[in-house]
């Protein structure tokens, strides 16, 4: 009994330490739930594995299922999962082949005769296979341009936490060859050794957590900015299409004085210039959307990059809604939503996107609708909002968590789906007004 506990702690950590590795150096292809499934039902067969006693049997099968770890669940190619997968079997048999060596060298009795002597090898093996591949993925790191590229060196003083443990558990091995453990010492020394591995793997997981959230941290930190410098913006541009109407009105005035002098000469065809002239469109007011000023800027844009690409451009947006909005909010809600749906149409022949905003009646919710083209149905995350399908997720998604962060303030929902018989995508947002 206690020798299958200890093979199933064996590869529970093994698992543990490959779910690091693999989620610090590649793009995940599914969720997190799935990933978790299908790592404890490979694991699983590992450990059926075991008890067939055969070494070369065990390693083959541990070099199998990492790969198809690798190979299903991260967006990499085949080669690169056979040689991590090559890696990560290499090490973790070198780990435990010196470590037993080492054991053999300096302590043999207290391998084979005390009781807690191959629990505190398995243990130290697995922190000596931690330590090597904390290494190796901050090698692999420095060598993937895809990867953030700085040197932090509060990782490299991380390492002399393994490195302490490691010594302390010599220190066992030495007190353990020289001098009998009473039981409860022996439980004692044994708990020691598990605390100092599972110490190894809480620190190192929480930096990896920390590291992530650092830079999911700077990369809101940075759409938050260019929402705050796109409600300039837009601002700027409402000053700027105000002293232009100022100017397209003078100009007006001016012609029509013009005209007034030409018809007392009775020059028909300087009159007919004047006439043409003030029809012109150059001339026009620039069309209004809506009676929102930032969000008329907003919408007017996207219509003028709707009608450069030829993509069909419709928006019905009711009077005097929205009002509680303040500018960086509008920014942040319709930016973002206008971007998903144009990346979304830009390259679809014959596509559009239509964008609604009225007040439920006898109600106090306002509901904004975009309906896009949209050739595929995209995956979908745990709150079933779809996921950035570009190459580098980690640098992406970031509008959606905007969109969710704006409706949340206002007290609204968000939802958002693909129908299968139209191909489009829908986004709903229901506001309290």
């Amino acid at each position: 009994m206690e020798h299958i506990l200890l093979l199933f702690f064996s590869f529970l950590i093994e698992a543990i330490i490959m779910w690091q590795y693999s989620s610090s150096l590649f793009l995940s292809a599914h969720s997190a739930k799935v990933k978790v499934s299908f790592i404890c039902f490979l694991y699983s067969i590992l450990f059926l594995f075991s008890f067939m006693e055969k070494v070369w049997l065990n390693i083959i099968v541990y070099f199998l299922i990492n790969f198809l770890f690798l190979y299903i669940q991260f967006k990499i190619d085949l080669l690169i999962a056979i040689f991590h997968s090559a890696i990560l079997t290499t090490i973790m048999g070198l780990s435990e082949l010196f470590m037993f060596s080492f054991m053999s060298q300096f302590a043999p009795h207290f391998l084979e005769n005390a009781k807690g002597g191959l629990i505190i090898y398995t243990l130290s093996s697995k922190i000596l296979f931690l330590t090597i591949i904390y290494l190796l993925m901050h090698f692999f790191k420095k060598t993937d341009p895809k990867q953030e590229n700085y040197i932090d060196y509060t990782d490299f003083i991380l390492m002399l936490i393994p490195v302490s443990c490691l010594f302390i558990i010599i220190t066992f091995f030495n007190i353990g060859e020289h001098f009998v453990f009473i039981a409860p010492i022996n439980i004692m020394v044994t708990l020691s050794t598990v605390l100092l591995l599972f110490i190894n793997l809480l620190v190192f997981g929480m930096n990896q957590y920390n590291h992530h959230r650092n830079i999911e941290f700077t990369d809101m930190q940075l759409l938050l900015q260019k929402e705050a410098d796109s409600a300039e913006y837009y601002k700027m541009l409402l000053s700027q299409t105000e002293n232009r109407n100022i100017l397209i009105h003078d100009i007006k005035k001016h012609l029509q004085t013009i005209k007034l002098l030409n018809e007392k000469k009775d020059t028909s065809k300087i009159n007919a210039y004047i006439c043409q002239l003030l029809d012109s469109s150059d001339l026009q007011e620039p069309a209004r959307i809506c009676d929102n000023e930032i969000l008329n800027a907003i919408l007017g844009r996207y219509q003028r990059q709707c009608s450069i690409k030829s993509i069909s451009f419709h928006a019905d947006i009711r009077s005097n809604i929205l009002k509680q909005f303040s500018p960086y909010d509008l920014t942040s809600l319709f930016c973002n939503l206008m971007d998903n749906a144009f990346e979304a149409v830009e390259k679809i022949p014959e596509s559009f996107i239509e964008v609604t905003a009225q007040k439920k009646e006898n109600s106090p919710f306002i509901v904004i609708v975009v309906i896009n083209s949209c050739r595929t149905a995209p995956a979908y995350d745990s709150d079933h909002l779809p996921i950035s399908n570009k190459e580098n997720t980690t640098k992406h998604g970031y509008g959606i968590k905007s969109i969710k962060k704006v409706t949340k303030k206002h007290g609204g929902n968000l939802q958002m789906y693909y129908d299968d018989s139209s191909s489009t995508f829908h986004t709903i947002i229901t506001l309290k007004s």
